[in-house]
C-alpha cells in the first residue's frame, strides 16, 4: 500500500511541473501522427503516410527533444534529434518530388498544343 501511495504522490507532484506537462503535450501530439496515418489508410484502403504525419512528427519529436533536453536526458534527446532529421528529410523529399512533378506537367503543357473544338 506504501507503495502505491508514493506512486500516486509523485504522479500528482509530476502533474503539476510545467515542463511535464509540455512533455505530455509533445508526446500526445507525436502519438496523433499514428492517428492521421490510421484514418488517412482506412479511407483509401491501403496502407498511407499523409504529410500530416511528418509535420506531427516535427512538431511532437520537438517538443519531446526540448523536453528532454530540459530532463538532462541524454539517450531521449538523441533519439529525438536524429528523428527530426529523418521528418525534415521526408518532407524535403516529397516537396522536391512535387515540384519535379510540376514542371514536368508545365513542360508537357508547352509540348502539347491544345485539343482543338470543332
Amino acid at each position: 500500500m506504501l507503495f502505491a501511495a508514493i506512486t500516486l504522490e509523485s504522479i500528482r507532484r509530476d502533474l503539476q511541473d510545467p515542463l511535464v506537462l509540455f512533455g505530455f503535450a509533445g508526446q500526445t501530439i507525436f502519438f496523433m501522427r499514428f492517428f492521421v496515418q490510421w484514418l488517412a489508410s482506412e479511407r483509401s484502403g491501403r496502407s498511407q503516410i499523409p504529410i500530416a504525419f511528418w509535420y506531427l512528427s516535427i512538431v511532437g519529436g520537438l517538443m519531446t527533444l526540448v523536453y528532454a533536453y530540459k530532463k538532462s536526458d541524454i539517450v531521449f534527446t538523441f533519439a529525438q534529434a536524429m528523428g527530426l532529421l529523418i521528418y525534415v528529410r521526408n518532407l524535403m523529399l516529397i516537396y522536391s518530388r512535387r515540384q519535379r512533378a510540376a514542371g514536368h506537367r508545365e513542360q508537357r503543357a508547352v509540348r502539347e498544343p491544345a485539343p482543338q473544338s470543332s
